[in-house]
């Protein structure tokens, strides 16, 4: 069983950064993929950035050349850098792997782009 806490989130205005960690507890970390998601106000979970156990990354089209994924297996941590950000990255963000499992969810950590 892994548990996984996100933090990092906050207020900040457009074009601004935010970078976002997911801590995770438990064993064999290093030997998953591991995903951002994010769900908007009224929208579904969307994956945004995955990184798998070799460290190749994927980008939803929507971050693609803003966001950054990485990974620090030695501390057990994701991280998301996000640059340009723009209104409409407005959600709560979690981390999971990639496939998700539903038991891993944590609580997600708010990010709010406005002026």
């Amino acid at each position: 069983q892994v548990q996984l806490v996100e933090s990092g989130g906050g207020l900040v205005q457009p074009g601004g950064s935010l970078r976002l960690s997911c801590a995770a507890s438990g064993s064999a970390f290093s030997a998953y993929a591991m995903g951002w998601y994010r769900q908007a106000p009224g929208k579904q979970r969307e994956l945004v950035a995955t990184i798998t156990s070799g460290r190749s990354t994927n980008y939803a089209d929507s971050v693609k050349g803003r966001f950054t994924i990485s990974r620090d297996n030695a501390k057990n941590t994701v991280y998301l850098q996000m640059n340009s950000l723009k209104t409409e990255d407005t959600a709560v963000y979690y981390c999971n792997t990639v496939p998700y499992r539903n038991s891993f969810w944590g609580q997600g950590t708010q990010v709010t782009v406005s002026s």
